[in-house]
């Protein structure tokens, strides 16, 4: 009877996140692959970093993402001279009152667009840690929460480096998915040149609702990962700290997020179980970003360079049958 109740709600997960998956495919069109990862990240309750060059669609993800579950999304535009109130808020002096008072700031929304994330100070950047492991937010001693679902996506543009502040481990970590978007297919980009100015996410509506996506993310906790499956992806984490192409291995961190990552990609794609291709298809989304490469230097190769690694350790990890 209990595994009967497992199996409907499942079913009807699936079919919310598949929703969600398509409606955010009118707006990123030839991107589904793309847009897989992202609501991925979202379902397992995890954030979401893009690292592409400009004007490729990734603050037009994150906007069609909130208007398709009808959340409230702000954009933090980030810049050396920000400073963590300005993320936070904090707390103002009434003089009609003679009170402080606490006037939040844009963390206080339930998707954040943390624009150019590497523009900002590391100060600055650390103020995000709380809000992103434990969605809460402490100010001049006060613990404020914040709204569930709380989803940030954060940008960077891996061509640059001047003015820029790379984000550190501590940071990285505290992202599931790293991923980049890339070009459009020349046929979609000829569509979009068509549109001629209109605003294409003002066109979709909400497929989800916010307690919907809340049920969601509680059906991917009881998506089944069978031991075998769980100890191939420990054993690709525990690769990762023992291979000598990389200095820094996946964090005890990294790897909770790994597998809750695997149950929330099964539920997308219909299933109510995890197989050895989920583990295989994240590995690189979720881990590569949490690595550092032995002898790297800061370049634009680093990011190649560590899921190059990760790809080798999946042809030398053995699969379950």
């Amino acid at each position: 009877m209990a595994q009967t109740s497992v199996a409907h709600i499942s079913e009807n997960a699936t079919q919310l996140a598949q929703r969600l998956v398509q409606n955010v495919s009118l707006v990123v069109r030839g991107k589904e692959e793309v847009i897989k990862l992202a609501v991925v990240s979202l379902l397992a309750r995890g954030h979401l970093l893009l690292e592409d060059v400009p004007g490729v669609g990734k603050t037009t993800l994150a906007r069609a993402l909130a208007a398709s579950i009808g959340i409230s999304f702000r954009r933090l535009q980030c810049t050396s001279d920000l400073m963590p109130t300005d993320v936070l808020g904090g707390n103002v002096f009434n003089q009609l009152k003679g009170t402080f008072e606490f006037r939040p700031g844009p963390i206080f929304t339930q998707v954040l667009l943390a624009d150019e994330v590497n523009r900002t100070t590391p100060k600055t950047q650390s103020a995000l840690l709380e809000a992103m492991d434990e969605r809460q937010v402490s100010i001049d001693g006060e613990t404020y929460m914040l709204d569930d679902p709380f989803f940030v996506v954060a940008t960077q543009n891996p061509q640059e480096f001047y003015g820029t502040y790379p984000l550190p481990e501590s940071q990285l970590d505290r992202f599931l998915v790293r991923l980049s978007i890339g070009y459009p297919p020349p046929g979609v980009e000829r569509d979009v040149l068509n549109r001629r100015g209109t605003d294409p996410v003002q066109k979709i509506d909400a497929v989800m609702s916010a307690s919907e996506l809340r049920h969601v993310q509680q059906a991917v906790d009881s998506v089944r990962v069978d031991d075998a499956v769980l100890d191939y992806l420990h054993r690709i984490v525990i690769a990762t700290r023992s291979t000598p192409l990389l200095s820094v291995g996946a964090s005890t961190r990294g790897a909770l997020g790994f597998e809750r990552a695997t149950r929330a990609r099964a539920l997308v794609e219909g299933r109510s179980y995890v197989l050895p291709d989920d583990v295989k298809a994240l590995a690189g989304p979720v881990l590569a970003h949490r690595v550092k490469v032995a002898g790297a230097v800061a370049g634009t190769s680093v990011r190649d360079d560590a899921q190059r690694v990760i790809r080798e350790l999946l042809t030398v990890v053995s699969v379950p049958l």
